[in-house]
């Protein structure tokens, strides 16, 4: 009886330890360093980047915390308008990973593989992005 209570113990510690990693709870985005992740950014998205207007890409500054798809007076591609997404030191890491991955159908066809990188560009843009504001509270009648 000791024996069979061990063998399911076992077979259920494997398939715990087996689990998708989607389904294990992940770790937020360290901070970065916003001054490296400004070079880094002139460096990897001013070829088809600005900060204040649109070009061959969507306007950076403020981006962080504006839903996908949505920078004013750009031309999306239908697979980014219909996105709900929210860009989000996640989000954005996904992106700058895989923006295929993240969002099929997109058209940006560039990576950064180094997640320092990433890492420091996310908190660039942070930076160059408004601090979201709270709703304004309720009037009570």
């Amino acid at each position: 009886m000791r024996l069979v209570a061990y063998a399911i113990a076992a077979v259920c510690a494997a398939l715990i330890s087996a689990a998708p990693a989607a389904a294990q709870p992940k770790a937020p985005i360290p901070a970065g360093d916003a001054p490296r992740g400004a070079n880094l950014w002139e460096q990897r998205c001013t070829g088809c980047h600005a900060l204040d207007q649109n070009r061959i890409g969507p306007a950076h500054r403020g981006v962080f915390g504006r839903r996908v798809g949505t920078a004013p007076d750009f031309a999306y591609s239908p697979a980014l308008k219909k996105s709900r997404l929210v860009w989000d030191a996640a989000n954005l890491d996904k992106w700058l990973t895989n923006p295929q991955a993240l969002i099929p159908g997109q058209r940006m066809n560039f990576r950064i593989i180094d997640a320092n990188e990433r890492r420091d560009i996310i908190a660039y843009l942070r930076s160059v992005s408004p601090a979201p504001t709270s709703a304004p509270a309720k009037k009570k009648k």
